[in-house]
């Protein structure tokens, strides 16, 4: 009797599916978000597809700067592919459930790639103070080597980061509801299900947080501190915006992205702010992978003109002799 009770209670704790709730909202409002959600997502992939597709044509783009961009542009690209066409078939009422191991996965994937991002904008920033703060041996101590060295050890650490709070994860059971009151799975989510001891997985996350967040930031502050105090004492105006403009792209994506990502990892409880993380969670992986390649563009001359002679190029490949 007490071997088949044991048997019950695994069973009803090795969860297979969850239900996403997404947003609440009448039919019209669902259909709406999900049009938006359409419109955003494609706009994200075009985005940045085109920024990788610009440096690979364009001989003079291919330096450390732009290849650390186009590992960026390739990041956001799975980050918002990972959480958006499950979240818009959970719009649209086709697909509402997920597995727990899918939901498990893209959990992982979603903080990895959080965790990649956060190293890859760390070494961007480091590649900037070289640029600015020590110009005539830029080409010898940012290789291509080096630099494909650095962008392999992001991607690396940030997967290596999230190990083991994955492992823990793993571990977590579930006897409860099976309702997520998300559009994707998130840890806050799995963590408020869960009907085990859950101070682990907490402490966990926060520790692995804000060792990935101190150790990109203070490496981004550091960087930032020595390229603004090389850039005031440029002599001249025109000096000074010329090098600053090399670095104020970056400088809006960083403030955009640790800006959400500290409330939404760096937080001693999990539990009590699952509404308020879905908002931030919409910022955080879908309108800041559709921003990155803008600002990017619009904020630096050389991909505006790379860009525009991509497209005039592009444009007169249509066009038809005799017409």
């Amino acid at each position: 009797m007490d071997v088949m009770a044991g048997r019950e209670i695994r069973n009803q704790t090795s969860m297979q599916e969850f239900i996403l709730l997404g947003f609440p909202g009448t039919w019209y409002f669902q259909m709406s978000f999900a049009g938006v959600f359409s419109v955003m997502y494609f706009l994200t992939i075009m985005g940045n597809v085109s920024i990788i597709a610009v440096v690979r044509i364009h001989r003079r783009l291919r330096t450390p700067m732009y290849f650390f961009l186009c590992n960026l542009s390739f990041l956001e690209i799975w980050l918002t592919t990972t959480c958006v066409p499950k979240a818009i078939s959970v719009m649209v009422g086709t697909s509402q459930t997920i597995s727990s191991s899918a939901c498990l996965l893209q959990l992982f994937v979603l903080l990895s790639l959080g965790a990649t991002e956060c190293f890859l904008l760390a070494v961007m920033a480091y590649d900037r103070y070289l640029a600015i703060c020590h110009p005539l041996r830029y080409s010898s101590l940012m290789n291509g080597t080096f630099s494909a060295q650095l962008a392999f050890l992001s991607w690396l650490c940030g997967f290596l980061a999230i190990s083991v709070l994955a492992v823990l994860i793993t571990r977590l059971s579930f006897c409860g509801p099976n309702v997520i009151n998300h559009f994707l799975c998130d840890i806050d989510s799995w963590i408020a299900l869960s009907c085990m001891d859950t101070r682990l997985v907490e402490l966990a996350t926060f520790i692995d947080s804000f060792i990935v967040v101190m150790i990109s930031c203070v490496i981004t502050l550091v960087s930032y501190i020595y390229i603004i105090s090389t850039i005031l004492r440029i002599p001249s105006a025109q000096g000074r915006q010329k090098a600053f403009s090399t670095c104020s792209a970056h400088l809006t994506v960083v403030t955009i992205w640790y800006g959400t990502g500290i409330f939404l990892y760096v937080k001693p409880s999990a539990q009590n702010s699952l509404d308020l993380n879905k908002t931030i969670n919409v910022f955080n992986t879908i309108v800041t992978p559709l921003l990155n390649p803008f600002i990017y563009t619009l904020r630096n001359k050389e991909v505006k003109e790379a860009l525009g002679k991509t497209v005039r190029r592009v444009l007169s490949g249509f066009q038809t002799p005799g017409i």
